[in-house]
């Protein structure tokens, strides 16, 4: 199976070469990967291109340099992955990955998703695991995946079932049939739900993970119960649903301020959603049969 690898980079100059030469690495060659550049300030692209130029998989590789987008959490690296997108044929392509440029793979992690793809005909999205290091990061040992327990620890922002957003891979007919990524806060919660929508079954490697060098969204805590109620929105939540979903993440944080600001947000919220009809209506049903479930168990 051919793989296309879409990397949106805006500023990782401290960490883009550590991701490309990790893929450079793998066992697994059969992929084209374009690096997207989204109008960085420092040089980012320049390692992007000098990389092009003198690595082994050069060939493997396209480049695109965007002039800089406006800050939008969520929306903006859907953007800037679907001009990516854009200049590849896809008919020529199996499976899709949209990869965060701060990752670092292991060898065989390719090798390893290609396998379930191949032996599991309904598998639409599959992942390894995200970990983040423990203590400051040992450059020595970057491409170490023997000291998992000792140095690197599970980043436990979703459970380990979640396909998570800096290492997204969709097969091709999975990902034409829930059109594509969404370009609004919520992105990475919606494909999975869309995915089980479409039939498609989705699936992460406990035994495979990939180190984060940056964690997640670490510069949004503070606008965290404000975002909070657009991704509510923005995945489909009618008020209801919102109101549990907004206490539960309220109770777990000990702020009833959080509960107040996020519901806030949510009925202020009045923008077109960028799902249909009878997405909102599965989405809806899907969350109302999750919570039952676990209420059950």
């Amino acid at each position: 199976m051919k793989f296309l690898i879409i990397i949106p980079a805006h500023n990782e100059e401290q960490n883009i070469s550590f991701c490309l030469s990790s893929l450079e690495n793998q066992t697994y060659k059969d992929f084209h990967l374009v690096v997207v550049d989204d109008g960085s300030s420092d040089s980012t692209l320049e390692i992007v291109q000098d990389f092009k130029e003198n690595s082994k998989i050069g060939s493997k590789m396209s480049v695109v340099s965007l002039l800089k987008s406006r800050h939008e959490p969520g929306a903006k690296v859907v953007r800037t992955f679907n001009k990516g997108l854009e200049t590849q044929d896809l008919k020529e392509f199996d499976i899709i990955c949209k990869f965060d440029a701060d990752i670092i793979f292991p060898e065989n992690y390719l090798e390893e998703i290609n396998r379930i793809y191949q032996n599991n005909p309904k598998a639409g999205m599959v992942s390894g695991i995200v970990k983040i290091a423990n203590a400051g990061f040992d450059e020595t040992k970057v491409y170490d995946f023997e000291d998992a327990e000792q140095h690197w620890k599970f980043e436990n922002i979703s459970s380990k079932n979640h396909v998570r957003g800096p290492i997204k891979s969709y097969r091709i007919e999975c990902f034409q049939a829930m059109n594509g990524l969404r370009p609004v806060l919520g992105w990475d919660n919606i494909d999975v739900m869309l995915s089980a929508m479409y039939g498609w079954e989705v699936l992460t490697l406990k035994d495979l993970w990939v180190k984060h060098l940056r964690p997640t969204a670490f510069q949004y805590q503070k606008q965290k119960a404000e975002k909070l109620g657009e991704y509510f929105y923005n995945i489909g939540l009618n008020c209801p649903l919102a109101i549990i979903s907004s206490a539960k993440s309220s109770f777990k944080n000990r702020s009833f301020s959080e509960f107040i600001t996020t519901m806030k947000t949510f009925m202020n919220q009045n923008h077109p959603r960028d799902l249909s009809s009878d997405e909102i209506k599965f989405i809806r049903s899907h969350r109302w049969n999750q919570m039952l479930k676990r209420k059950k168990s």
